[in-house]
Order: structure tokens, then C-alpha cells, then sequence
């Protein structure tokens, strides 16, 4: 249900208290971006303080201060939006701004539940505010704070200059596995290009593959594997300092110096990840096995023997990237021994425990019969913990893209363009509370002809 020229697009902007909406508002409303914007502005109780902090601007602004927009006044938010369309001449497009302690799903749900509103406008994406410095308190306690981030197709983290760079990275790292398909933004006093948030489009495959091109991939508990063609004998895997005091490692045998052999391995790599680790010390002699090791990184050059005890294909699985621990291998002579084949793979960082995304990209083509039955199950038993759904879906008979998006227990789609050659495949995510992502990709793939 993204936005098209007929239809007027709307922008949920959410963010817990003191986040910075009412800055970024600002902005929005003085900046010279040629969008003429309805403002729908709403507050925390009976006063509306905000009002007098939003300077002068010529769009009018509309304000509801009788409580949060998801409960109490959703009726005033569809009178509001229905009086908006009978002057339709004079604004682009509608901004409606959240309360701190508001749930952005019944929000968007409006634009599903509503007849005429459905027709008219779109929702073009959810922009959700997060506060660098705070939001740590109140995240693993707060399920508005976890509903607005699981919500959102952007991301501002914004007062980045109150904290560390490496306060940030785990907070992005954090906000990433909640929501792996928005967008993040680092902000100072919600400092954005408006085309950043403004006329996103609904869901864009494209956009969120840029976000993370690896974001439809199951994850795995390592980031690189590298295939190499060995001689027996004894190399050296010589690592420098790096982030971490230690890594897991899995050193093994393949059936061939081949990328379908590397990929051949990667599910029993999983399985050896999942087992306990040895430690292992610099200097330690590995060898290839089942035993996933656990190596000693603190130091600056550290040195381990690599023994093989024939020459073949071996793959070297690492829990982090080489890179990060300018990490290589060399022979006997002291010759750099470069793998044959490499990949770099999803990782399983720690996840919030609640709220994840699950991805599912699946070639083939849907029975809609079986897809609208499969949903309609699936929503009625969790749609509660579903808090979106979005993707482009490949159905048979159909020779266009199915646009698909979802909030709770509603869902909405259209036909888009016609597939492109050798485009055709299924695109879709879950954001939510503990959802089940093996589950959720055998009922998705029962639905295929």
C-alpha cells in the first residue's frame, strides 16, 4: 500500500518522550523542501505545551490534546483526515506526529480499516525518533519503545553527540536486530535531509536491501568463511589486535576446491557453532574437525598452526570478519595463501529478546488461495505479536509484482509493474514479537505451487 500519484501520502512519525520529534516538526516545517505538509500534531495530556514550542510556519497545524492518538482520539484522527481531503488543493502531504507513550500500530492501521481514507491517502512510511543518550533506560522495559522501532521504515538516532562512537555502534547493532529493514540515520538535533524521510514509498525491496543487502538471509553464528586449495603441512594463521579478547573458529575438511562445496559446508559449520568451544592459546596447533575453537586474541601478533594432514579443500569458518583482525595465512615459506572461494554471512548478533524480524526471499511462484488462507491462520493465532509485514510476492497467473504490506491483523496489497527477466521471486518480512522463523518460512513455502 505505498503511495501513488492518487493518493496522498502519510508520514507516522513516532518516537519516545523527549526524542526530538517536535525538533525534527520544526525543521519540517520551515525548511524548503516544496512539499506542502498538514501537520497533525498531538500531546501527552490535557495541555498542549508542544504547540508553543513549534516555531511560525504556513502550514496549518492541527492539534488534538485530549490524550495519546492511538487510543483515545483515533476517532478525532479519522474526523481530522476526512476534513483534510475536503481541501485537498492545499497540501502534498500529511504528517501526523505521535505521542512519546503512543503505540504507532493503531495509527497506521487507519489507513487500512478506513474506506475513504484507504482510497485517498497511503501510508508512505513510519519515521521513528530514538534518543542516543536515554533510550538504554527504558528499552528493555518499554514496549512502546520496542513497537516504535519495530514500526519504523526509518530510523533517526538522534542526539549522537551525547554519547560514544562505540556507544553507538552497539545501540545501532541493537535497534538492527529488532529491525533489520529500516533505515538507520545517526542525527544531531534531528539535522535530515527531508528526502530522507519524507516520500519513502511504502516498502521499496530496493531500499531496504540497501539498508542490509543481506537482510532477507537466514543468520548464522559466524560472519566469513574462505575455501582454500591446501598442500599437507603446517601454515600459520596470524591475526593482529582487533575488537574482541576472543573468537570461535572451525577449521575443516571440504569435498572439493569448489564455491558448491564451501556452501556444502556451511550447515554443518552451524551445528559445530552450536557445540562448546575449547580454548585455545597462540601458538595452539588446529586441525581439522568437528571441535569448534576458541582462540585467544589479546595480544598483538598472535600465531596459530593450521595442520593439514593431506592436500585437498579446506573451509575456515570465523565468528568475525578477517578483516577486523587483519588476520591471513601463510605457508611453510612465509607465502601469503589466499582462499579460493569467500563469503561473508549474516551473523546472529544478540537479538531483544521480543521483538526481531524474521525474512523470507523464496523463489517460486504463490497459490493465492493457499497464501490467503495461510495468512488469515497465521494472523488470527499471532497477529497480535505481528507488528508489520511487508514484501513483494510472486503469484501464479499473475505476470506483476504483488506490493504487500501489513499492520496487526490487516493487510493490504496491489499489483505493481510487470516482473523485469529473471527478477521473479518473493520478498517478504515479519517484524515482531517472538516470532518463529522457521515456522513462518515452512507455512510460507507450503503455500507454493
Amino acid at each position: 500500500m505505498s503511495a501513488t500519484s492518487s493518493t496522498i501520502p502519510v508520514t507516522v512519525l513516532t518516537g519516545f518522550l523527549g526524542s526530538g520529534k517536535t525538533t525534527l516538526l520544526n525543521r519540517i516545517l520551515s525548511e524548503n523542501h516544496g512539499k506542502r505538509i498538514a501537520v497533525i500534531e498531538n500531546e501527552f495530556g490535557e495541555i498542549g505545551v508542544d504547540n508553543d514550542l513549534v516555531i511560525g510556519a504556513e502550514e496549518e497545524i492541527f492539534e488534538m490534546n485530549n490524550g495519546c492518538i492511538c487510543c483515545t482520539v483515533r476517532g478525532d484522527l479519522i474526523r481530522i483526515l476526512s476534513n483534510l481531503l475536503k481541501r485537498r488543493d492545499k497540501f502534498d502531504h500529511i504528517m501526523i506526529e505521535t505521542t512519546g507513550m503512543a503505540d504507532p500500530g493503531p495509527v497506521a492501521q487507519t489507513f487500512f480499516m478506513d474506506d475513504e481514507l484507504r482510497e485517498a491517502m497511503s501510508l508512505d512510511g513510519v519515521v521513528t525518533l530514538v534518543d542516543a543518550k536515554h533510550v538504554l533506560l527504558h528499552i528493555d522495559d518499554s514496549d512502546e519503545v520496542k513497537e516504535q522501532i519495530a514500526f519504523a521504515d526509518v530510523i533517526l538516532l538522534n542526539k549522537v553527540d551525547l554519547v560514544s562512537t562505540t556507544e553507538l555502534d552497539q545501540l545501532e547493532a541493537r535497534i538492527h536486530a529488532m529491525n533489520s529493514a529500516a533505515k538507520i540515520y545517526r542525527t544531531q538535533d534531528a539535522a535530515i535531509d527531508m528526502d530522507n524521510v519524507l516520500n519513502l514509498g511504502g516498502f521499496d525491496l530496493d531500499r531496504a536491501l540497501e539498508v542490509d543487502p543481506k537482510f532477507m538471509e537466514p543468520e548464522y553464528p559466524f560472519e566469513w568463511s574462505g575455501l582454500y586449495a591446501l598442500e599437507a603441512g603446517d601454515y600459520r594463521f596470524l591475526l593482529g589486535a582487533g575488537p574482541d579478547p576472543a573468537m570461535n573458529m572451525n577449521f575443516r575438511s571440504a569435498e572439493a576446491a569448489s564455491e558448491t562445496a564451501m556452501r556444502e559446508t556451511v550447515e554443518k559449520a552451524v551445528l559445530v557453532f552450536s557445540d562448546n568451544e575449547v580454548e585455545l592459546q597462540t601458538g595452539a596447533v588446529i586441525e581439522p574437525s568437528e571441535q569448534l575453537s576458541q582462540i585467544n586474541l589479546e595480544g598483538d601478533q598472535l600465531e596459530y598452526i593450521l595442520r593439514v594432514p593431506a592436500a585437498g579443500a579446506y573451509t575456515l569458518f570465523t565468528e568475525h570478519h578477517p578483516d577486523e583482525f587483519e588476520a591471513y595465512i601463510t605457508d611453510a615459506q612465509g607465502n601469503r595463501v589466499e582462499a579460493s572461494f569467500e563469503r561473508e554471512y549474516k551473523p546472529d548478533h544478540e537479538h531483544d529478546e521480543d521483538v526481531t524480524s524474521v525474512g523470507i526471499n523464496t523463489q517460486g511462484d504463490l497459490d493465492l488461495d493457499k497464501f490467503q488462507e495461510w495468512l488469515r491462520v497465521l494472523l488470527a493465532e499471532q497477529g497480535a505479536d505481528i507488528f508489520r509485514m511487508k514484501g513483494i510476492l510472486s503469484f501464479s497467473n499473475s505476470e506483476k509484482r504483488y506490493v504487500f504490506q501489513g499492520v496487526h491483523m490487516l493487510f493490504d496489497g496491489r499489483s505493481d509493474r510487470p516482473w523485469r527477466e529473471g527478477e521473479r521471486n518473493n520478498s517478504l518480512i515479519f517484524i515482531g514479537r517472538n516470532l518463529d522463523r522457521e515456522a513462518l518460512n515452512a507455512g510460507f513455502n507450503s503455500c507454493l505451487t
